[in-house]
């Protein structure tokens, strides 16, 4: 990677007024991450390496899909079943070799955040789902790190800097000050329910790539305390002042060892719905102590299941029989998904949120199948 910037490749930007070869220099000198490189983080990654930005990670566990060309611009039909972050970091090494591109193909989870977040100066949030953005933020006030923040559904869009380090040596407002508490799921829908078109993701990923930009170089005026809303019909675009809330401080993690104890999709989840998880992460929690496994179906039914521990309780009779539950965390299974999961709601319904409760989507025939491509 050059230590200098290349005069003619970043020329039309240097000649501008306030910008130069400072501001150059400052970008080349930065590190910024981009988790997701979806519908926001496509725009966003392409604006911030041809800018100059010298270090950028990307972190995205998914893999292309023909769904997704349509608003992700970096990638092609060729791509489709490549991993997403390998796969800009190919193409954007391409579109600017001066710089260092580093792709991380993996799931952020709550596991490794913070490790990973802390190699760098500035966060881009193009997630699109509620866990993983509450997670984000958490991990960016514990580590101090600012966090550029871009969201889309149907015909609106929104853009906002959080956590920024201001000159009284305060942090700005984070994404829990607009939104202290998770909605409650289905209530906000995402693009797969909602739809959305393509060019808006293209429009917010970009004010976002201009909100690192501007941070970097301190050039013009950062959205800080400040949420920016965009509707495309009719190209109207307003702020609404956002101010730090003493008493969003209580939902965050107070430390490191808290936030990797939060479990982030099941405080996203709604208390009205059970949360459901698949046959790999079925499989990991079989054995672990503290944990009630129930079959729920009938007892006639086939195939008996030896191979783990568990206790079976007709849905029928749950309810009655709850009392035998006495662990936090339970795991409930039938043939196909559908009876364990009106039986996690109903426990759900008796419990609150004391407990966890889980449904295994798929049915205990999905674990079957898994097992055996093992």
């Amino acid at each position: 990677m050059s230590q200098e910037p290349s005069y003619e490749r970043y020329h039309r930007q240097m000649i501008l007024p306030d910008f130069g070869l400072r501001a150059q220099q400052l970008l080349l000198a930065s590190k910024v991450l981009v988790i997701g490189a979806g519908g926001l983080g496509c725009p966003a990654l392409q604006y911030l390496v041809g800018a100059g930005v010298g270090h950028i990670g990307i972190i995205d566990g998914d893999q292309v899909s023909l769904s997704n060309l349509h608003r992700q611009a970096l990638f092609t039909t060729d791509d489709v079943g490549q991993n997403k972050a390998e796969m800009a970091a190919k193409k954007l090494s391409r579109l600017n070799p001066d710089i260092n591109i580093e792709a991380m193909p993996v799931h952020l989870t709550n596991q490794h955040a913070l490790d990973i977040l802390d190699q760098f100066d500035i966060i881009v949030d193009g997630t699109d789902n509620f866990e993983t953005r509450y997670m984000i933020n958490d991990a960016c006030v514990l580590l101090k790190k600012t966090l550029v923040y871009g969201a889309v559904s149907q015909y609106e869009g929104q853009v906002a800097v959080f956590n920024h380090l201001l000159p009284t040596g305060e942090r700005s407002a984070n994404y829990r000050d607009i939104f202290s508490d998770p909605p409650k799921e289905g209530s906000v829908l995402n693009c797969v329910d909602a739809g959305v078109l393509g060019v808006l993701p293209g429009i917010i990923g970009s004010m976002q790539a201009a909100e690192v930009i501007k941070l970097i170089t301190g050039i013009g005026e950062p959205l800080v305390n400040h949420l920016l809303i965009y509707q495309f019909n009719n190209h109207q675009l307003f702020t609404v002042k956002i101010m730090p809330q003493s008493k969003t401080s209580s939902f965050i993690p107070i430390d490191a060892i808290a936030f990797k104890a939060t479990d982030y999709a099941w405080l996203c989840s709604s208390s009205q719905h059970a949360l459901e998880i698949g046959a790999a992460e079925f499989d990991q929690l079989i054995g672990q102590k503290n944990i009630d496994i129930v079959d729920v179906r009938a007892l006639y039914e086939l195939p008996v299941v030896q191979t783990f521990n568990h206790v079976r309780i007709p849905l029928p009779d749950l309810k009655e029989a709850a009392g035998q539950l006495k662990n936090d965390t339970v795991v409930v299974f039938c043939q196909s998904g559908k009876r364990s999961l009106q039986a996690a709601e109903a426990l759900m319904a008796l419990w609150g949120t004391a407990r966890k409760v889980y449904s295994l989507q798929g049915g205990i025939l999905s674990w079957i199948r898994f097992v055996e491509k093992q």
